[in-house]
């Protein structure tokens, strides 16, 4: 999602979900091994030893990684649906 408009701490939020804790864990893993050899080190990532709502602090890009019932608790995408949508994958 593309929040540069409606937020002042990001440009895009990239919401994603694993079917448990360790998928979401791995996901984690994954973009932040995939940004460090893009040069661009996480400020921060919250949550993943839980493993339910990993949030990855990028800057100007934040990751969140949800098992499914957390993704449907929080409901990002309509907390922040008036922010467009760049890219969905299914």
């Amino acid at each position: 999602m593309n929040v540069s408009e409606v937020t002042t701490f990001a440009d895009l939020f990239v919401i994603c979900s694993g079917r448990g804790e360790r998928q979401v864990q791995a996901i984690a893993d994954g973009i932040v091994e995939k940004a460090k050899a893009a040069g661009r080190t996480p400020m921060g990532v919250e949550g993943y030893a839980a493993g339910r709502w990993v949030l990855i602090d990028l800057g100007d890009v934040v990751v969140h990684a949800f098992v499914p019932e957390e993704r449907a608790l929080y409901r990002l995408e309509r907390l922040w649906g008036d922010a467009p949508v760049v890219l969905r994958v299914q």
